[in-house]
């Protein structure tokens, strides 16, 4: 056999070790089964809370819808991106258009895992790298609850994305470096107000999702977080809010200085007002307590200076 042939096998064979390296790293990673069966029983009446809190009607019920008909989850509403546009598919309780035939164990894999029934990945523009901070009882909850709703009999559209990113298989890559339920931020010496706030701004209301700014690959950069645009931090946009201005604002869509909450922060809003008015103080209270990260249009004004 001549070197160059030798080469050739050679370097076929280290194609091929990571091609099958890469096939194995991005592989779904559903519960296991021990984790799913100790799923406890879901309360559909305390799910009703977690359901607002989560903003799940914002996006999979259909655009503008209000009153009962955010109830009716029918999916529709396009998020575009640079990576493609996704749209948000239909789970209501129709089991051939939605998610009927779901178990609770179907449901924590997408919801924390983003993984589906049949084992594919879902696109991270269901938030998962934060609902992935979710309890169990929260899960079942809201399993529990979305159980209660109405079927809705109709396919939400496909998404309209483009090759690489078609290829779902790089999504378990993407998961390697960006999926975990650790917490955002450490809040040393926090109170018990601001420490239910973190989980229900990190993981429920997954706030950090907009507000926080993405690296090239669509993860978030989690040492700015919380200080996109707007800034939430401390040292950003709403520093001179008290926690008072911050709740009322979360309850009634009202700034301090009185304009409105517009585009998709008015459906936040909507969500968070059926919330018990103790989850709006804690979320303010998180707020406060997280570390100031200054915003990039203020870094750059100065650097002009």
């Amino acid at each position: 056999m001549g070197a160059g042939t030798k080469l050739t096998l050679a370097l076929s064979v280290l194609v091929l070790a990571g091609l099958a390296a890469g096939w194995t790293l991005s592989a779904p990673d559903p519960h296991d089964e021990a984790d799913v069966a100790a799923l406890p029983e879901g309360d559909a009446a305390a799910g009703e809370r977690i359901f607002w809190a989560g903003g799940c009607a914002s996006c999979h019920a259909a655009p503008q819808a209000s009153g009962d008909a955010m109830l009716q989850l029918a999916g529709g509403v396009e998020l575009e991106s640079e990576f493609g546009t996704f749209v948000a598919p239909n789970i209501s309780t129709d089991p051939e258009h939605g998610i009927g035939g779901w178990t609770a164990g179907d449901f924590a894999n997408a919801v924390r895992r983003g993984v589906s029934p049949d084992g594919r990945h879902y696109y991270p523009a269901f938030p998962y790298t934060s609902y992935s901070r979710m309890s169990d009882q929260d899960v079942a909850d809201l399993f529990a609850f979305m159980q209660t709703l109405p079927a809705v009999a109709t396919d939400a559209p496909a998404h309209r994305v483009s090759f690489p990113f078609s290829v779902r298989r790089g999504i378990g890559l993407w998961k390697r470096l960006y999926l975990n339920d650790d917490p955002q931020v450490q809040l040393a010496g926090a109170s018990e107000e601001a420490l239910r706030g973190q989980y229900l701004v990190e993981a429920l209301g997954h706030c950090g999702e907009c507000h926080t700014p993405r690296a090239i690959t669509g993860g978030l950069e989690t040492d700015r977080w919380l200080g996109g645009r707007p800034n939430i931090t401390p040292a950003g946009d709403i520093a001179a809010w008290s926690e008072t201005d911050i709740a009322y604002y979360l309850e009634s869509g009202f700034t301090p200085d009185f304009d409105s909450a517009g585009g998709r922060m008015a459906s936040v809003v909507r969500n968070m007002a059926r919330l018990p008015a103790e989850d709006r103080a804690a979320i303010a209270a998180y707020l406060k307590a997280v570390p100031g990260v200054e915003s990039v249009a203020a870094a750059g004004d100065e650097a002009a200076d």
